[in-house]
């Protein structure tokens, strides 16, 4: 059965980042390495995880998102 995470994270600058991923310890590792460097955290670092929620249902994780 697969996870999803809808997770939120607070950027450096004090705004916050709301995703959804299958994977969230390599997602957060994303995040924090700048691996997408046009995205939205990677120029507002450090970010911290805040809040986290788990769901079987894609649509549920999508809908809660």
């Amino acid at each position: 059965m697969e996870i999803y995470t809808v997770y939120i994270l607070l950027c450096g600058d004090n705004t916050y980042y709301t995703g959804i991923t299958s994977n969230l310890s390599k997602r957060l590792a994303e995040h924090i390495s700048s691996r997408f460097p046009n995205s939205y955290t990677s120029n507002r670092l450090p970010v911290e995880l805040v809040y986290y929620v788990e769901f079987t249902d894609v649509q549920l994780a999508i809908d809660a998102e």
